[in-house]
């Protein structure tokens, strides 16, 4: 019989745990690849709890239970989440660790899935709670697993190989390069497991989670250039052997922890931000010795070469038409309230769609009415969703996967019948001049992306306001919508890779906004390629080619309040927007691109 409440889901947990001895039971939401967007079999969290964020975790005791998550959640968590179960939790006011050797006594046994939790959260742990007489406990096996009757399998859908032309290298070039980082820094071997760095390092693609085209796979890369790639037998094609070629043997899946046992005497690196306990428990069990080391390929993969740069303008070309159709039908249809936040997604999906080569969203639509364009990280569904009220703030955050790009773009626009206040004009004015500093911005080679944050910020801060959120991330080709090690987030914030040096060749985003809680939100994102900008006798500097191309909302903009330099900046970009994008529309789609694009 399906449980079909969460106090009934709850309940069976608890008497699991009971059976197995533990006294309690940490619930990420993750894999076990650490993936920012997860599949539904491994959709824990959610079925025990109801809660549907992408960030956030659980904590069950015998007699209470916790909920965890950041400022991006407050409001969805206690939508989802019964209160009557859970206690809502503030992170990182506290964490799951903190809380349970607050809350736990002395003596509790408290359970964990090793692969799905990475190593450094595990020591810190098992070091709290070592001063409160608590053990941490790796379990065989989830116990949710055990009591989830209708759990998903995970998919067994076809990996399928990407194209060279797009990939703008071989995987035995790939390859070569990892192995010759191996061989001087004196390793054997290294375990891949970010789906994203096997996918890049192999040329494959795959329809295994939402948004992010990847495969469910690990790979051990040697220092001999060979690799083994571990996979579900059902996924791998004919097309798929003779693609990766002799060099790479293909192996089950579930051979992955045998094979890491394999590796007694060898020394291998593994990365601590992306490979879970579980992987540190074999290796040392086996007797391997391990050394702690970014994976190789996450430098190479975030510095596009020029097939892939090509393909991002290419990509944006196809994605700015549709979000301009978009744009324009939403300024005729939406004034007359008869248009719901996910009727509006739903629409702009159709557009990409029709556009050609859309492969699927890149995230989850943040289609944001009124007060929910204040949740920066808003995502709409049946409960939530609202009609898109006339005269407001409707915000728009999304993005399309293409074969030979990845999209992320946020429009804020007004939806009429009459004008935006002056606070709006304000706010969204002081975002669009900190988006336009930054994206005129040069700099010497060497500067970290925390070192910009700043400049996106400044004509905020000059208002007494900010936002709290990170300014940029990275953007992968084809693959992960938020890829590292770049970002440009405040350098003491809490968004890893803001001390990562920007190269020529990153892609990141550029997305300063204002949140006013309960009542509008305001975002402006295009995506940014680090460029050489100039060579002087004080050093090589760098810059950011805009590669997004969609028109900028002018009734929301003070003119006044630029200067020349950033109405020079309006006009320059909004003459490129109509040149990209005029060939590929007609009709009164081309006449409001005109009217849109004419100079501030």
């Amino acid at each position: 019989m399906l449980m079909q409440t969460h106090e009934a889901r709850l309940d069976a947990l608890r008497k699991e745990l009971g059976r197995r001895g533990l006294d309690g039971f940490v619930i990420p939401i993750s894999d076990e690849h650490m993936s920012e967007y997860v599949g539904s079999y491994a959709q824990r969290l959610k079925w025990l709890t109801g809660f549907g964020g992408s960030a956030g975790s659980a904590v069950v005791l015998k007699d209470k239970a916790a909920m965890f998550t950041d400022g991006r959640y407050t409001v969805q968590v206690r939508d989802q989440v019964d209160g009557k179960l859970y206690d809502y939790e503030d992170v990182p006011a506290t964490s799951p660790a903190k809380w349970i050797a607050d809350n736990a006594a002395n003596g509790s046994r408290i359970g964990y899935d090793a692969w799905l939790h990475g190593i450094g959260w595990a020591e810190a742990a098992e070091k709290m709670f070592a001063k409160k007489g608590i053990e941490l406990v790796p379990v065989e096996g989830n116990p949710i697993d055990a009591i989830w009757d209708d759990r998903p399998q995970p998919s067994l859908n076809h990996a399928t190989p990407h194209d060279e032309k797009l990939a703008g290298r071989s995987s035995a070039d790939k390859r070569a390069e990892v192995a010759d980082w191996l061989k001087k820094e004196g390793y054997d071997a290294t375990v891949i497991t970010a789906l994203d760095s096997v996918a890049w390092l192999l040329n494959l693609r795959g329809t295994d989670v939402d948004s992010t085209p990847v495969a469910l796979s690990y790979v051990l890369a040697h220092a001999d250039g060979t690799a083994e790639l571990f996979i579900a037998p059902e996924k791998v094609t004919q097309e798929l052997t003779q693609h990766l070629g002799n060099a790479v043997s293909v192996r089950p899946r579930d051979e992955f922890e045998p094979a890491l046992a394999g590796l007694s005497g060898k020394t291998v690196a593994v990365d601590p931000q992306h490979a879970v306990a579980g992987i540190f428990h074999a290796l040392a069990a086996a007797g391997a010795r391990i050394v702690r080391e970014g994976d190789p390929t996450v430098l190479p993969k975030a510095i596009k070469n020029a097939a892939e740069q090509q393909g991002h303008r290419d990509a944006q070309a196809r994605d700015g038409a549709a979000v301009t159709r978009f744009l324009r039908w939403l300024e005729i249809e939406a004034p007359s309230g008869n248009i719901d936040e996910l009727t509006a997604a739903a629409k702009l999906r159709e557009f990409r769609a029709e556009g050609g080569n859309l492969r699927d969203l890149s995230f989850d639509t943040i289609s944001a009415a009124g007060p929910h364009a204040a949740l920066p990280h808003y995502k709409v569904d049946e409960d939530s969703n609202i009609p898109i009220p006339p005269s407001s703030i409707y915000l728009v955050d999304s993005g399309g996967q293409y074969a030979d790009g990845t999209t992320d773009i946020t429009r804020t626009v007004w939806v009429g019948p009459g004008e935006p206040s002056a606070e709006m004009i304000d706010r969204n004015t002081r975002v669009l001049k900190g988006h336009i500093q930054l994206a005129m911005q040069i700099f010497p080679q060497g500067t970290t992306g925390g070192a910009l944050d700043a400049l996106a910020r400044m004509h905020l801060w000059a208002g007494g306001v900010d936002f709290n959120h990170g300014t940029g991330h990275g953007v992968g080709s084809y693959l992960s919508v938020h890829e590292g090690p770049q970002r440009i987030a405040k350098p003491n914030g809490p968004y890893p890779g803001s001390m990562t040096e920007l190269r020529a060749g990153m892609i990141l985003s550029n997305e300063p906004g204002y949140y006013k809680a309960g009542h509008y939100g305001i975002r402006i994102e295009n995506l940014v390629l680090v460029v050489p900008a100039q060579i002087t006798s004080e050093g090589d500097y760098l810059g950011f080619e805009t590669l997004t191309f969609v028109p900028l909302d002018r009734k929301l903009v003070d003119r006044s309040m630029l200067g020349e330099a950033e109405i020079g900046w309006w006009n320059r970009y909004h003459e490129q927007v109509r040149a990209i994008l005029a060939p590929q529309l007609d009709g009164e789609d081309l006449a409001w691109l005109e009217r849109e694009c004419a100079p501030l």
